[in-house]
Order: structure tokens, then C-alpha cells, then sequence
């Protein structure tokens, strides 16, 4: 349970960080600011659309699918077993939480995601914190689960996601 505690405490922080870099954005920022010039700056934009602004204008959709998502994440991190070997997976999951909530509540009270951070030595899209959180996350759970997870660790899923057995046909 402690560690259930903890998780809320880490989850609390990361949306607290994502929500207060994007209200001083909105607020404060009105010219951009480049941090390294031509490579890093920080811009005020507003995404209606859901990554790289696919979807644009879709925002009733996108806030469905995003509450969708974000309940089977949180019913999926309860899944999780409680063992030490696992602890990895608990934090990126409630990263991933966190990155989802904090776009989620643009979405609810804006009508739009504020995306803010941009790099301009490659022309990547804007994006913000919680976008950060749900990319690096992923990035490292998806290398946890190729090279450190065996196959077996993840039994706890097979309930919702049932493994065909190698005799059968379909």
C-alpha cells in the first residue's frame, strides 16, 4: 500500500509540473524565447488535434479516446504485480498516467493541449512535458520489455490479452 501511496505522490507531482509549465506559458510567455538559438525554444501553441496535431478540431473525440485510454492505463497499472522486479514498470506506468491526465485536463478545461517546447534544428513539432513523459516512457518500457523481461513475467496480462497456443491453428 505504501508504495500505491508513493506512486499517487509521484503522480500528483508529474501533472503539478506538466499543469504549471503550461498555465506560465499560457500566462506569461508572449514572444518566443529561444534557449539555444536555432536549436531549442519555447513557443506558445495551441493543439486542438492529438500528437503532431493529427485529428485536429476532433477535441470531443479526442477527450472519449483519451478518457478511454486513460482508464484501462490506470486499471492495467493495478494489474501490475507488487514485486521489487516490477518497481520499473510501476513508474513508467504512472508517468504514462500522468503525461495522459495532463493532456487530458487541456483538453477538458482549454479545448485545446498547450504544446510549447520546440526544436527547431530539426523542425520537430511542438510539444510539452506530459508529451515527454508519455514518449520517454514508452521508449523505456517498450526497451525493458525486449531485454530485460522474459515472456513469463507477463503472465499477470494473460487474462486480458490471451496467448494463442504455438498447436493452434488460427
Amino acid at each position: 500500500m505504501k508504495q500505491r501511496i508513493r506512486h499517487f505522490i509521484y503522480f500528483i507531482i508529474l501533472v503539478g509540473i506538466d499543469q504549471l509549465s503550461k498555465y506560465l506559458i499560457r500566462t506569461e510567455l508572449n514572444e518566443p524565447i529561444r534557449l539555444i538559438p536555432d536549436v531549442l525554444s519555447l513557443q506558445y501553441h495551441t493543439n486542438t488535434g492529438a500528437v503532431w496535431g493529427i485529428m485536429s478540431g476532433k477535441i470531443a473525440f479526442l477527450r472519449i479516446l483519451t478518457l478511454i485510454i486513460l482508464i484501462f492505463l490506470i486499471y492495467l497499472y493495478f494489474k501490475i504485480p507488487k514485486a521489487k522486479k516490477f518497481v520499473p514498470v510501476q513508474i513508467l506506468a504512472v508517468f504514462i498516467i500522468a503525461g495522459a491526465v495532463g493532456n487530458l485536463i487541456d483538453r477538458f478545461y482549454l479545448g485545446y493541449v498547450v504544446d510549447f517546447i520546440y526544436f527547431e534544428l530539426i523542425n520537430f513539432p511542438l510539444f510539452n512535458i506530459a508529451d515527454s513523459y508519455l514518449t520517454v516512457s514508452c521508449i523505456l518500457l517498450f526497451i525493458l520489455v525486449v531485454f530485460y523481461y522474459k515472456d513469463d513475467d507477463f503472465s499477470f496480462l494473460e487474462k486480458l490479452i490471451p496467448r494463442r497456443k504455438k498447436d493452434d491453428p488460427k
